[in-house]
């Protein structure tokens, strides 16, 4: 059989284990260590425990849980509610404000968390009620909601670009600043769709009667400002080279839940105790994700796969948007099935090679590959961003909250056409502030 028939088998025969519901990492190791005992013989399994292990054998990968534990100790306070208020008070008067204000607090509250879940559960529990309760649509409602619940993996610090950068050894700060300017733009697209979409149908049904003072707006940024302050100077000290990514998550995550029990009363051991459950739980998961990963790539090395794949690619000579756009395809229905996390570690080690062979920057790429995985999660059907929001407000239906979410999707495919044509969204910030790759 040569390597890229087996490519294909073990293309199918892994998306098939996955689909079954089994775990992806239980999936992903058990798949590699078969193909490896049947094409490379019983010898290959002496060394799995070692590839196991180092694969999870780096420093940087403590970034991760740091993360996780900053946007978990958030979410466990009022934090997002507050971001909501503020934002709310100051943008009440503009047509679709009230959607605006939600997505921009779902586009500050990524920027803590780091999670799209978190950031849709936070702002959905106060932004959906409030929009029905004055006139939008429920399909608007919650739509916009999963949609700015996305920009949690793209806007930094994001967990899916730790995992790119550690699974392709790119630079995390550089993958980090590569998202700002696209989160921003994605960012742009979904309030200027909320105001299109606002200004069609006429504005909500109800209108707002409450007015807010000048004194009354202020008063409502003490409880933001502290984290904000947090954003900037992660923000500082990671680009500045004053911290690698793992300390400055460190201390991130200290000082976030330090202002969570100081500002909202978050320090009974109960709550803090939960916030710790939860991070360790999803942290141990993608790091077992992570691990298993490594032996899958290790098999796809080990048995040609990989560099046949981009040996034939390129052998193909076709135009490398050709390429790309076939990449894009792969990517997006790969999101349909399964998490980011998954994809970015079963894919990046695959494409790379190509990637780069084609002239593509691997830090642009980086940014087409997140947006086309936040376009997955609010698509069935995994979608986890949908069921996050049924669980939250179950009287909207699924198809409801999809219909919803589709001009968003499609917001998120105009922000793909926008960086193949202008790549400089994501490669100018890294290039000013750290220098040529």
């Amino acid at each position: 059989m040569t390597p890229l028939l087996l490519g294909v088998v073990i293309a199918v025969v892994t998306t098939v284990v996955l689909l079954s519901g089994v775990p992806v990492a239980v999936g992903l190791g058990a798949v590699a260590m078969i193909f490896l005992l049947l094409f490379d013989g019983p010898d290959s399994l002496r060394f799995m425990a070692e590839l196991f292990y180092g694969k999870l054998d780096d420093f940087t990968l403590l970034a991760i849980p740091m993360f996780i534990v900053m946007g978990a100790a958030v979410a466990a306070s009022k934090a997002g509610a507050d971001l909501y208020e503020a934002l709310d008070r100051w943008l009440y008067k503009v047509p679709g404000g009230l959607v605006i204000s939600n997505l921009g607090g779902c586009a500050l509250f990524s920027a803590l968390s780091g999670s799209s879940p978190a950031t849709c559960a936070a702002i959905g529990k106060m932004g959906i009620p409030a929009m029905r309760e004055r006139g939008y649509s429920d399909s608007l409602a919650a739509g916009s909601i999963a949609a700015g619940g996305t920009l949690g993996i793209l806007i930094p610090p994001s967990v899916t670009m730790i995992v790119y950068g550690i699974a392709t050894e790119t630079s995390i700060g550089r993958l980090f600043l590569a998202g700002v300017l696209p989160g921003l733009m994605l960012t742009g697209l979904f309030m200027s769709w909320a105001l299109f979409a606002t200004w069609r149908t006429g504005g909500p049904k109800t209108t707002r009667a409450t007015s807010y003072s000048l004194r009354e707006r202020i008063e409502s940024l003490p409880k933001v400002i502290p984290f904000l302050l947090i954003i900037a100077g992660v923000v500082y000290v990671l680009y500045g080279g004053v911290a690698t990514p793992s300390e400055t998550a460190g201390v991130g995550a200290f000082l976030v839940i330090a202002l969570v029990m100081v500002i909202y009363r978050v320090w009974q051991p109960s709550a803090l105790w939960r916030v710790m459950k939860e991070s360790t739980r999803e942290s141990v998961m993608i790091l077992f994700i992570i691990a298993a990963s490594g032996l899958f790539s290790y098999m796809l090395s080990s048995l040609y796969v990989t560099q046949s794949l981009a040996e034939w690619i390129v052998s193909m000579d076709a135009n490398r948007w050709v390429v790309m756009v076939l990449i894009n395809l792969f990517l997006l229905v790969s999101g349909f099935f399964l998490p980011p996390v998954a994809v970015i570690l079963m894919a990046a080690p695959i494409l790379l090679p190509i990637i780069t062979a084609a002239g593509f920057d691997p830090y642009w790429f980086a940014v087409v590959l997140t947006v086309n995985m936040e376009i997955g999660l609010i698509t069935p059907p995994v979608g986890l961003n949908l069921y996050v929001l049924n669980g939250i407000v179950p009287d909207i239906s699924l198809p409801e909250i999809l219909r919803g979410a589709l001009p968003f999707m499609l917001c998120m495919v105009v922000g793909i056409v926008l960086l193949c044509i202008f790549p400089g969204l994501a490669t100018w910030l890294p290039s000013v502030l750290m220098g040529p790759t």
